[in-house]
């Protein structure tokens, strides 16, 4: 390897260097060569990478590495340079800053190296390192078997981790960008992100700089924790750990392990116990493609959210990297896509500002509009759409759609990629081409991939055989078989899967997991790849941590930004709601003016009889416009909050956005519909509050009557199911406000406390108070809330003000149920 140099009487000590998919161990007295060539010492397939792109060599007791005449350079953080001089442990990019391959470099102290250190109970010691080479590269230390067995037990940052640096003397910040201490180079980073410092008490703490999205200690995120040498830090796609003097960083980039072990979930049908998945367990390997097959009801959808963590399973481990994914669910959901079946796009955006808005949300506010664009737009080179990227999505073909839904996950570069049914609208051609598309997503290229899961009913062999491993699931939710996709059907001794499912179905009580359980392929593609040693918990005795209080979610009023102005885009680009939300309050209003009314909404010191039917057409109006606006607003989104609550998305920033544009709508609508409808006619001489504007008193009644009218409505849609069902619930929910607003008939008895939760009741009283109704209407039984005291105004508009806030606490309520679940 190399060429021969002179050996310096002070030789450099050995230099690992670990690329994305090997570790070198690198000995004094030798020039080492990285590029493209596949000659090279080290080689990086990257584009990007000139063909001999630059060399590693010793200069007196140190490394440096030297450009070469590069096209691209190498980069250490945002700077290009010609020469780094390698000292401690250093991070190098190959050919671009922000993505080019990565070159780890750590120098071996002359002096063993330390033992592997093991974070469990009385670890087993490590004996002296005896590197030896293996396949593709990889650098190995042997150790005892009762070791290998619990090292493998653990998550990647004690196994291999990706970089090691000394502890901080006093602090040390960590952030996304090169003036920080420790630089993690993710955008889901924030600029300044946490600073880990030595505490007064000799012990060290980390502690959050108010990040977007969060800093996590073994799964939970935190404002300030103090650590031991059992706890897991992440910040990021970054894991780290403190252990022997040193801090160990692990950058998740793709090569996460992922094990299910005995999955078990059960439902109540009709009283009784229905089990829906049993006993599932497996093993998949890393950067593999997975495919899920099975008839009908035998829990497909049910292992997918399983495996997801959006309902997790009643029993049995989930593990990510060998961590617990539900304990640590708030942490790793950050690492996991999905993309459901139904489009969690907006169709009325385009995909590039559909992957922009998504960009908003899930990366942090200090993250500047040059990276969030650069970001999108590699997602759509990656999606080959860039082409597409101005058509808005409802115009895109079903493969493009599905392409954009994709493209919203990839934005996070996720570990591990599910889809549901990805292919169903699909043509048979525009099958293959997805599925080849994730078989090139799962292999990778040069830094990237990243495990795909994908659930389908298309049981093709030319697709299924482009899968690593296939899940066979047999009604009643069990594991029939895991293995690959080309050996399934001769385990099952069938020609296609069609006579597989038949088999299923025509032995209801035979039990094909047990038979799977007993043969050899079970034992080959399950037992002997899992982890023996599951997880090890604390010792019975071991000091136990006390838990801090959850920390308030930040970024909430940046959501609201982006949600408020993703929504009035998807509002004002819609032609069809467009035309309803102008013609609305226009037709209302004419309906008020044709209404005769001689004298007005006046007529003391005489009679007007026509003012209570001007009245009530107002309250009617104000009451169909508000409950219309927002009665569809939330059912027709569930799958959208739903994938955005799973991201991180805050149920407040998304209700508050909801409430924001569409009470801005309410409002300009109550202004058109008062001001077409009563302006111009005859006013009492004095209102209630404003005794010099009745009309201005008049329009806020009705404002506010629409306003909450607008929030029962988002109560309506946050609890039905279907967008089918928000229609009759409209013209239910208004006619009854009619009835008991009390312009109707007298409210008497028992009726009168009921139509004490009608907002028309205290509407119709607010403008009942404003033009004095049980004075100039003696034929109508007088009501309570109609006297005109400025007293009664304000308590009828409080009233409808205190149901309004009841109707947002009970939405806030509902979209808190909409998001991933957690186990009881």
């Amino acid at each position: 390897m190399g060429n021969p140099v002179a050996q310096r009487p002070h030789a450099a000590p050995a230099l690992l260097v670990r690329t994305r998919r090997s570790d070198h161990r690198l000995e004094s007295g030798t020039e080492y060569r990285i590029g493209r060539d596949p000659a090279a010492d080290i080689v990086l397939s990257d584009a990007r990478v000139s063909w001999h792109h630059a060399v590693l060599k010793t200069d007196g007791a140190g490394w440096v590495l030297e450009d070469t005449g590069s096209r691209n350079g190498i980069f250490v953080g945002t700077e290009q340079t010609r020469r780094v001089d390698i000292r401690t442990n250093c991070v190098v990019r190959i050919g671009n800053p922000d993505d080019g391959p990565v070159l780890r470099f750590e120098p071996q102290l002359p002096q063993e190296p330390p033992p592997v250190s093991v974070p469990v109970p009385m670890p087993v010691p490590a004996p002296a390192p005896a590197p030896a080479r293996i396949s593709g590269g990889l650098v190995r230390e042997p150790v005892q078997e009762q070791e290998a067995e619990i090292l493998a037990s653990l998550p990647s940052v004690d196994r291999r981790p990706t970089a090691r640096m000394p502890l901080p003397s006093k602090v040390m910040r960590i952030g996304r960008t090169p003036d920080n201490d420790l630089v993690v180079s993710d955008l889901g980073v924030s600029r300044e992100h946490a600073e880990l410092r030595k505490s007064v008490t000799g012990r060290y703490e980390i502690i959050d700089l108010g990040s977007h999205n969060g800093t996590f200690v073994n799964g939970s995120r935190i404002d300030r924790a103090e650590l031991g040498d059992s706890d897991i830090i992440s910040i990021g796609h970054a894991t780290f750990r403190l252990a022997d003097g040193e801090l160990r960083e692990y950058v998740d980039e793709g090569n996460v392990s992922f094990e299910a072990r005995e999955l078990f979930v059960q439902v109540s049908d009709g009283g009784k116990p229905k089990v829906l998945l049993q006993g599932i367990t497996f093993p998949l390997p890393e950067r593999s493609l997975l495919a899920v097959i099975g008839p009908a009801g035998a829990g497909k959808s049910t292992l997918l959210n399983a495996l997801t963590g959006k309902r997790p399973a009643d029993q049995g481990t989930v593990l990510y990297d060998k961590r617990d994914l539900y304990k640590s669910y708030e942490e790793l959901r950050h690492r996991i896509g999905l993309v459901p079946q139904q489009s969690v796009t907006h169709d009325q955006l385009t995909a590039r500002s559909a992957l922009g808005y998504a960009a908003e949300l899930r990366f942090p506010p200090d993250t500047g509009a040059s990276e969030r664009r650069g970001r999108v737009e590699e997602v759509l080179g990656e999606l080959e759409m860039s082409q597409h990227g101005d058509t808005r999505v409802e115009r895109l073909s079903g493969g493009q759609n599905k392409r954009v839904n994709i493209g919203l996950e990839l934005l996070t570069k996720p570990s591990l990629l599910f889809l549901d049914e990805p292919t169903s609208p699909l043509d048979p051609h525009l099958k293959r081409e997805l599925m080849e598309r994730m078989r090139r997503m799962a292999d990778g290229a040069a830094e990237k991939g990243q495990s795909v899961v994908v659930i389908t009913h298309d049981v093709e062999p030319k697709l299924l055989d482009l899968a690593d491993r296939l899940i066979v699931l047999a009604p009643g939710g069990k594991m029939a078989y895991f293995g690959p996709p080309k050996e399934g059907l001769k385990y099952f001794g069938k020609a296609d899967w069609a006579d597989v499912f038949k088999e299923f179905s025509d032995q209801p009580q035979k039990d094909w997991m047990a038979e799977y359980k007993a043969s050899r392929d079970y034992a080959r593609y399950v037992t002997e790849p899992m982890t023996e040693r599951a997880p090890q918990p604390l010792p019975p005795d071991a000091p136990q941590r006390e838990e801090p209080p959850p920390p308030r979610q930040r970024g909430r009023i940046s959501q609201l930004s982006t949600l408020s102005r993703r929504y009035a885009r998807v509002m004002s680009v819609d032609r069809g709601y467009m035309l309803f939300t102008i013609l609305l309050p226009l037709i209302l209003g004419v309906v008020v003016r044709v209404i005769p009314s001689p004298e007005g909404l006046g007529g003391l010191p005489k009679t007007n009889t026509d003012a209570i039917e001007v009245l009530l057409i107002l309250v009617m109006s104000a009451c169909l416009a508000g409950t219309a606006n927002s009665v569809r607003e939330i059912v027709k989104e569930r799958d959208i909050f739903e994938r955005e609550r799973m991201a991180g998305l805050s149920s407040g920033a998304y209700l508050s956005s909801k409430v924001l544009v569409l009470g801005v709508v309410s409002v300009v609508q109550t202004l058109l519909i008062v001001v077409i409808g009563v302006a111009g006619r005859p006013m009492p001489k004095t209102g209630s509050l404003l005794t010099s504007a009745p009309l201005v008193e008049i329009a806020i009644a009705v404002a506010v009557l629409c306003f909450v009218s607008m929030l029962i409505g988002l109560a309506i849609s946050s609890m039905v199911t279907k967008s089918e069902q928000t229609m009759p619930a409209l013209v239910v929910v208004t006619m009854i406000q009619v009835v008991l607003s009390g312009g109707v008939i007298p409210l008497t008895g028992a009726i009168r406390w009921v139509s004490s939760i009608a907002p028309a009741r205290w509407g119709m009283g607010a403008l009942g108070s404003t033009t004095s109704l049980s004075v100039i209407t003696p034929g109508q039984a007088p009501d309570a809330l109609w006297q005109h005291t400025p007293v009664q105004w304000l308590t009828d508009i409080g009233f409808m003000i205190l149901i309004g806030l009841i109707c947002l606490a009970i939405t806030q309520w509902r979209l808190g149920k909409l998001g991933p679940g957690h186990r009881k």
